[in-house]
């Protein structure tokens, strides 16, 4: 254990616990004073292992860990931050993490803070002192990551952060001040970085963020940041649609945010639907590869999305703040390439990529081969979807009409992957009808409304949405590359007549047949 705090920290902390418990009564808030009752700091002998003597620690948090057996040296390395009255050990039995730790090879740190800090252990994200490069609980963090990377042999280039609640306000504060020890980030249910600076801005920022421009929220980051910084994270954002503690516009603000850091603009690269009501929008860097996604769950509340089950793609298990509806561990490893997909290796990038092809459900691809390579890593959108020892390769079981980003790495016999190419994309023929259920605002970032004098229009249909703000709902149905017509129903898989043009019929009959051959 490192020091305990002076005692004008003490006496700091517990006048910050009357005005929480003051705030609480109304607000319930688990970012900074709700949650599941926290677990005892003794992890069981199945769970994660305390460790001691990892620095200065002016924190005065703790450190656990888990390492799967046999962990080989140079393995990525994962800390993960709990939210309030939680625990390392509550964090480390619900979210899923293990798991991954396991199939994947990769360390798990999970620090722990307790009411000598915070009377609701919470991470102290909103207080300065604590949440700055080298100091206070920012600072014990990182003397963990130091930690663990000695432990384990790590590879520093392959360090990630993630958290809920107070624990993902802490992690984008992490982001900002250590993005040369991060390759990457996850925030859930959380905050913009330094959008707050006391307890009465933390809960402005909660209910009501400020509608800083990009810019200004870059601004914060870079500022944060050591002078020079050029290289920055990966970050996914995770958010539900009906959070009232953390409200869905600090997703947005995070958006805006760290896209304007990555310099990618505000509009989605592409978007795509995932399992469990949960909307993908990403935002590619120069070079094609995503660097920010953003995950929104509609319906579901303030916690961290988890799906109990033994599928590849479940992990986790529900309770007080861990929601069953889709696995955020899981999308959240692969968007960071813990799945194997990461670039490590000397080799440079393939040239001369190109699409040679595409048919309704495939897409077939060409390179210049490069020297030295044994084979060639294929992502699609960010996600690697094939290996082939040849300059070309065909994607297959596409959707119809739709457009896919796609690069190129050059593996060595090593099985390191090198740069990734410059992306291109292709689009599949054909069309097939989407769902889309967001708030106004996020239709129209997203392209499938535009807003006029306060209120919000379906793109391409012009059906009236009411107005343009986050609190105000849709179901919109795209029946036509840029129609939307709204159907809060639930999108049938036939619209009304009234609905349709003699294009949508026949896209529609299109996908009926494409059906009627599956069956």
């Amino acid at each position: 254990m490192g020091q305990s705090h002076p005692v004008l920290r003490y006496s700091r902390a517990r006048a910050l616990v009357r005005g929480l418990r003051r705030w609480a009564t109304a607000a319930g808030a688990l970012a900074l004073t709700g949650g599941l009752l926290a677990a005892g700091p003794q992890a069981s002998a199945a769970g994660p292992t305390q460790v001691t003597g990892f620095g200065t620690n002016p924190g005065n948090l703790s450190m656990y860990t888990y390492a799967p057996d046999a962990l080989p040296a140079g393995a990525p390395l994962v800390v993960a931050l709990h939210g309030c009255t939680q625990s390392a050990n509550d964090y480390y039995t619900h979210s899923g993490w293990p798991k991954f730790a396991d199939a994947y090879g990769f360390a798990l740190v999970l620090p722990q803070t307790s009411t000598a800090n915070n009377a609701n252990s919470c991470f102290n994200w909103f207080e300065p002192g604590d949440s700055g490069r080298g100091q206070g609980e920012a600072l014990s963090i990182k003397h963990m990551v130091d930690k663990a990377v000695a432990l384990y042999g790590g590879d520093t280039r392959r360090v990630y952060i993630t958290g809920l609640s107070a624990g993902g306000a802490m992690t984008a504060n992490m982001l900002a001040a250590y993005p040369d020890v991060f390759a990457g980030g996850a925030i859930g249910s959380g905050l913009p970085a330094h959008c707050a600076s006391s307890v009465s801005t933390a809960y402005t920022c909660m209910y009501s963020p400020p509608d800083k421009s990009p810019a200004q929220w870059g601004e914060a980051v870079r500022s944060a940041a050591p002078a020079g910084t050029s290289s920055w994270p990966r970050v996914a954002i995770w958010q539900g649609t009906a959070d009232t503690t953390v409200r869905p516009a600090n997703a947005t603000e995070l958006r805006d945010q760290w896209t304007n850091v990555w310099g990618t603009g505000q509009t989605p690269s592409r978007t795509e639907s995932l399992g469990g009501g949960t909307t993908l929008s990403v935002y590619d860097d120069a070079a094609g590869r995503s660097a920010v996604e953003v995950y929104t769950v509609s319906g579901m509340g303030h916690g961290l999305a988890v799906d109990p089950g033994s599928g590849a793609e479940q992990c986790g298990s529900a309770g007080t703040y861990y929601l069953d509806s889709v696995c955020s561990s899981y999308h959240t490893a692969r968007f960071w390439g813990l799945d194997g997909d990461e670039d490590t290796g000397s080799l440079p990038a393939p040239t001369g990529l190109r699409v040679t092809g595409t048919t309704d459900t495939t897409v077939s691809l060409s390179w210049q081969a490069v020297a030295g390579a044994a084979s060639y890593a294929v992502r699609r959108n960010g996600t690697q979807v094939g290996r082939t020892t040849s300059a070309s390769y065909t994607d297959t079981g596409l959707a119809t009409g739709t457009t896919y980003r796609y690069t190129a790495t050059a593996v060595d016999t090593a099985g390191a992957a090198g740069s990734a190419s410059p992306a291109v994309a292709a689009t599949t023929t054909g069309f097939t009808p989407t769902c889309h259920t967001a708030d106004n605002y996020e239709h129209t970032v997203a392209g499938r409304a535009y807003q006029s004098g306060g209120h919000a229009y379906a793109r391409g249909s012009g059906q009236a949405m009411g107005l343009w703000n986050t609190f105000t709902s849709h179901t919109l149905w795209q029946t036509a590359p840029g129609h939307y017509v709204i159907d809060d129903a639930g999108c049938p898989d036939r619209p009304s007549a009234a609905h349709l043009t003699p294009r949508h019929h026949t896209a529609l009959w299109y996908v009926g047949l494409r059906r009627l051959r599956r069956t």
